[in-house]
């Protein structure tokens, strides 16, 4: 049996380290009205419009975090991303970016 496992939830310090990391790399994408969806719902909704972000996926802002914080030293050991779908293209679309933004 395994031990369970400790889940450490992040912090409004972490999430604004990670905003400040992904800044100027990825999208500022707009938050969208649909009037219809409103009067259905009987509430204003309001959509993310995450199909304007690089690779047409809210995935790019974490692969790009979580990329970006891979010491200098360890860079030339590159990235795996096990995935066919978005998380890969993702995950490579960030690691180019990451290895333009920083220097070995």
């Amino acid at each position: 049996m395994n031990a369970p496992t400790t889940i450490t939830l992040p912090t409004i310090a972490d999430v604004d380290a990670a905003a400040a990391r992904i800044k100027g790399v990825a999208i500022r994408t707009p938050l969208v009205n649909s009037p219809a969806l409103d009067e259905r719902l009987g509430a204003r909704v309001f959509l993310k419009a995450e199909t304007l972000q690089r690779t047409g996926s809210f995935k790019f802002r974490g692969a790009y975090n979580k990329i970006s914080q891979i010491p200098t030293q360890k860079k030339a050991a590159g990235v795996v991303a096990y995935s066919s779908g978005n998380r890969a293209r993702c995950a490579r679309s960030a690691a180019r970016r990451w290895c333009r933004h920083s220097t070995i």
